[in-house]
């Protein structure tokens, strides 16, 4: 079967505008849908409800930026209080590694009370002091 390219209508074919109007005869992109223009003048009442943040720039972010995801001692402590963060036992050490849990970097913020082995690939001297001077010790392990 044939497609056929063109509509079947013979509607208003005489009619010179065909329906559109004296002046713009189907020219004006106005009212249609999509970021187009208009938005400022037939669809306002959208804009205002529904399109908060429609104008202006919206920022850029670098490709090339690293995201860290980092703990702090005192947030560690408070996982390992509440039981969030489970502390294995090996060889009579008490490990906890934080490159499972998705950590990647341990900060020095706050204190700890619990002498852990911490495994991380990345810490601060401030925290690595922190441990030890509990009893713990911080082992430095790139993530692979």
């Amino acid at each position: 079967m044939v497609v056929r390219r063109e509509k079947k209508s013979r509607k208003m074919r005489g009619s010179r505008t065909m329906g559109w109007g004296i002046r713009g005869q189907h020219r004006d992109r106005g009212s249609q849908g999509g970021r187009q223009i208009g938005m400022h003048k037939e669809k306002w009442s959208w804009l205002v409800k529904y399109g908060e943040g429609w104008y202006g720039k919206h920022g850029f972010r670098n490709p090339t930026t690293k995201l860290t995801s980092a703990i702090s001692l005192r947030k560690l402590n408070e996982l390992l209080v509440n039981g969030s963060i489970k502390i294995k036992e090996t060889d009579g050490k008490k490990i906890v590694d934080l490159n499972e849990l998705g950590y990647d970097k341990l900060l020095g913020g706050g204190s700890i009370n619990v002498p852990v082995t911490i495994k991380v690939s990345k810490a601060t001297n401030r925290a690595i002091q922190k441990v030890k001077q509990i009893g713990g010790e911080v082992i430095l392990s790139p993530t692979e």
